[in-house]
């Protein structure tokens, strides 16, 4: 039998959009997933593969790409959906997001869980804190995890970039006081897990991000 890291991050990069989903190892024979796009089928049998229970899907933010998935992961396991109610009209409008792009899918169920700012979540052995981080949606969140110095941070920023802001509900000066606040306040040795790809680090995107580099996310924003 395989030999598996109860503590293991999986990422899932899907075809078309290229968003990465997550599945966290979490111990005790549980994981979570974050924003399940595109490759929710392999997400599922990988659960299955290495005996891990679902004990939650986590949504940052609901822009199509993280949340293409939702249905068919919760189809699969019954785990619990969680999302920050300022992106529930989002969420909504799965439908309507995918026709902009050509293709059908099938609607995601009801959320079962609003996020909130500042609270805990623990999964098994695994606790992570909900930061709001409005501004490439207004109902956008991280989970950071202080105990492994790992944040998974969806779409807000990238290695080298940071999220879009020209959708609805997006907002540059938010997005980047969102930044300052939520991100760059985390240990440097903090590995981000984005959206979208390569991870990075807080401390490298400090000091090499062009969006953050010298005053840039400064001035103006207090």
């Amino acid at each position: 039998m395989t030999e598996y890291d109860p503590f293991e991050i999986l990422t899932f990069t899907a075809p078309g959009f290229a968003e990465n989903a997550y599945l966290v190892g979490c111990g005790s024979g549980v994981a979570v997933a974050v924003d399940p796009g595109g490759e929710a089928e392999r997400m599922a049998n990988t659960l299955d593969a290495r005996g891990w229970r679902l004990e939650a899907i986590l949504l940052t933010h609901a822009h199509i790409d993280h949340i293409e998935g939702v249905a068919e992961l919760k189809r699969r396991t019954g785990a619990p959906i969680h999302l920050h109610p300022d992106d529930a009209q989002w969420y909504e409008r799965a439908a309507d997001q995918a026709a902009i792009f050509g293709y059908p899918i099938t609607l995601p169920p009801p959320v079962d869980r609003s996020l909130a700012h500042g609270e805990t979540l623990t999964f098994g052995e695994r606790t992570l804190e909900v930061r709001h981080v409005p501004g490439h949606s207004r109902g956008h969140v991280i989970f950071h995890d202080a105990a492994a110095r790992v944040a998974f941070v969806g779409d807000v920023i990238f290695a080298g970039s940071i999220g879009r802001t020209d959708l609805p509900g997006g907002d540059y000066r938010q997005l980047m006081q969102s930044i300052r606040e939520q991100v760059l306040t985390l240990p440097d040795d903090t590995v981000l897990h984005s959206g979208h790809g390569p991870r990075t680090t807080v401390g490298h995107e400090r000091k090499s991000n062009p969006f953050l580099v010298g005053d840039t996310g400064s001035r103006g924003f207090a």
